[in-house]
């Protein structure tokens, strides 16, 4: 038989209790464990190319021509329209959402002409980098695909290796695309691209010139982009 007295349930039982600053050591290890992981993914996940079924306008003005942006559709059209875009830029990933099915309708009908100008804003690394891989792909006809996959994939890193896979998948994977990739070749041409914007005053992206008129921020959707081009197709 135990001498041991009864616990006094009116006195608080000691309690072994964990410091505050190993719980704050735990969450930032588990942050820093998920941070990892997810930068992980986005530079080493699968490549995957969505059949959207958009049609691939016709190249007019390739990249490579000295202060000119990538001009694509059908040559004779009324409208051009100038979209100046970073792609790593998530404001240009959001206006390509709300208005591609639009500018693609205007393209394909021969309405309106496309021309991409690829600036290097956002990120001093990623943005040169994609606006390269973007060139190598339009000289290879393949603007609007490349972009619509850069974009429709935003969170991917899109390192080197997963730029070559995308050309691959499209069809333009070719020795002469890897090493545009690989050497920077249209970074040349990317400067120039960049004194033509800022001589225009283009000062972040999207920017959206419709024949010369630049479209407020307003009006930076579906709706206002078709109105100002009706305005003049009309």
């Amino acid at each position: 038989m135990s001498n041991k007295p009864p616990a006094n349930p009116l006195l608080q039982q000691n309690k072994r209790r964990i410091a505050p600053g190993i719980i704050v050591v735990i969450v930032l290890v588990l942050a820093l464990g998920a941070g990892v992981g997810v930068q992980y993914w986005r530079g080493h996940s699968k490549v995957e190319v969505s059949a959207n079924g958009r049609p691939e306008p016709a190249v007019i003005t390739a990249p490579g021509s000295t202060g000119k942006g990538v001009m694509v559709g059908k040559s004779g059209a009324k409208v051009n329209i100038d979209l100046y875009l970073d792609f790593r830029c998530p404001h240009c990933a959001e206006f390509e959402d709300a208005t591609g099915a639009t500018i693609d309708k205007l393209v394909q009908d021969g309405t309106a002409t496309l021309t991409y100008w690829p600036m290097q804003f956002v990120n001093p690394d990623a943005s040169p980098r994609l606006a390269n891989a973007f060139a190598a792909a339009a000289a290879n006809g393949k603007a609007l695909s490349f972009a619509d996959q850069l974009y429709g994939d935003f969170s991917k890193s899109w390192t080197t290796g997963q730029l070559l896979d995308l050309g691959k998948q499209l069809g333009v994977g070719d020795d002469k695309f890897q090493q545009a990739i690989q050497n920077n070749t249209y970074a040349g041409w990317l400067e120039s691209v960049s004194k033509a914007a800022d001589d225009r005053g283009v000062t972040g992206t999207p920017t959206v010139y419709v024949n010369g008129k630049q479209l407020p921020a307003d009006q930076l959707n579906a709706d206002g982009l078709q109105k100002a081009v009706a305005a003049i197709a009309s």
